[in-house]
């Protein structure tokens, strides 16, 4: 247990970071494409014309889900807790306009673009964690929850 994160799984987060790390380098040198979720969704659904083929992008993307469901029901799973519905489909609206406004997601320009030293991935990367912390900054002047 750490100091000030009694629920920190230091273990499963390395764990989770080296899977994310292999997936993106095996998408990067078998496909030669990035793994950035934005852009693959965006395949997926017929906003982008290029990268992954449209079924590779659909795999990737329901993939997602159901990879989180069987962790979910596995031995010791986890339970997860939102807001409810709408704040989460208007999040995930707001996520996804921005992601098409920056060229990226926090999986292309954080995983994949730092690694490659990419300086728009640099730029991005500091300008998703500068708005991270003001969002927290802000939710604590106004007194409000962040769920955990």
């Amino acid at each position: 247990m750490l100091p000030g994160f009694p629920d920190a799984a230091p273990l499963a987060g390395l764990l989770g970071g080296v899977l994310i790390g292999l997936a993106a380098a095996l998408m990067l040198l078998g496909a030669g494409r990035i793994a950035g979720v934005s852009g693959i969704a965006a395949r997926a659904f017929g906003i982008s014309g290029d990268g992954t083929p449209r079924s590779g992008a659909w795999a990737f993307v329901l993939g997602l889900p159901i990879g989180a469901m069987l962790i979910a029901w596995g031995p010791g799973g986890i339970q997860a807790s939102f807001a409810g519905y709408v704040p989460l489909i208007v999040a995930g609206l707001l996520v996804g306009i921005g992601t098409r406004i920056g060229s990226g997601c926090t999986s292309g320009h954080g995983v994949c673009g730092v690694s490659r030293l990419s300086q728009r991935s640099l730029v991005a990367m500091v300008t998703f964690m500068a708005a991270g912390i003001a969002t927290v900054a802000i939710m604590n002047a106004f007194g409000l929850e962040v769920l955990s």
